[in-house]
């Protein structure tokens, strides 16, 4: 098939296939740990799903700027692809949800029949909370500012406010792990302890991934590979960032002001 014909494909990749494996055996070296409290065959694996995820990312970055291969068809199936796994990373966080309002509206009597239970000192909401959540409002904001300025080429003040994002990003991450610090209760205490530190960690763990994929997106524009019609690397990249944005918000709302 011609190279640049809008139904052009690229070369099947064998890196999905890999970082399947790699994550299956990740699954597995966790079970072995808590058996065996070994972490040597952990951190094999998930050196491989990192070196597995950076060659899968640098070949998607090689057939959009060195080879042209970005087609709509290509395109659209990287949309797909990014939408499917956002659904599933909201049923990743559903799943958290689903055990925390089990055990909000069924408190029982190893709870105190009380939520929080009568034991734990739970956390001011209009405090660093609050903070996180107006601060992760205003990098939705001006992630959304960015995209309107790639799109009219404004390419010079969109890495200001990508920049911004970033910035407020890491701040949010900063609050959070002083807070950790602060926090009066630990993960091991009762299932609030449990899933608070579960789920606020596991978004701050997006909030660091989706910090990074900006941080790229604004290495590209620094190296003139991002167009007004073509940036669908951005495009994922504030799709992901929004997504973050409405769960900490649904956090915020059920875990810190409804679980006092």
């Amino acid at each position: 098939m011609i190279k640049n014909h809008p139904y052009h494909i690229v070369n099947v990749s064998p890196w999905p296939i890999i970082r399947s494996l790699n994550s299956l055996s990740l699954t597995l070296r966790i079970i072995i740990i808590i058996s065996t409290k070994n972490l040597f065959p952990f951190i094999v694996s998930f050196s491989l799903i990192l070196a597995s995820a950076i060659s899968w990312w640098r070949d998607v970055y090689r057939e959009s700027y060195s080879q042209g291969e970005h087609t709509l068809i290509v395109i659209n199936g990287l949309k797909t692809g990014i939408i499917l796994f956002i659904v599933s990373e909201i049923l990743f966080f559903v799943s958290f949800f689903w055990t925390y309002f089990h055990s909000r509206l069924t408190s029982n009597i190893e709870l105190g029949y009380t939520w929080p239970p009568f034991y734990i000192e739970y956390l001011n909401p209009t405090q660093v909370p609050l903070l996180n959540t107006i601060i992760l409002l205003y990098s939705g904001a001006s992630i959304t500012w960015s995209h309107h300025r790639i799109i009219n080429s404004h390419f010079k003040k969109a890495s200001i406010t990508i920049t911004l994002t970033v910035l407020l990003g890491i701040w949010f991450t900063a609050l959070q792990l002083i807070e950790y610090i602060d926090t009066p209760f630990s993960i091991n205490e009762s299932i609030y302890g449990s899933i608070f530190f579960v789920a606020t960690g596991f978004h701050g763990l997006h909030v660091i991934i989706g910090s990074t994929f900006l941080i790229i997106n604004l290495i590209k524009i620094f190296n003139k590979s991002i167009s007004f019609y073509h940036h669908i690397g951005f495009e994922i990249a504030a799709w992901y960032w929004h997504f973050v944005d409405v769960v900490w918000l649904f956090l915020y709302i059920s875990v810190y002001w409804w679980g006092k």
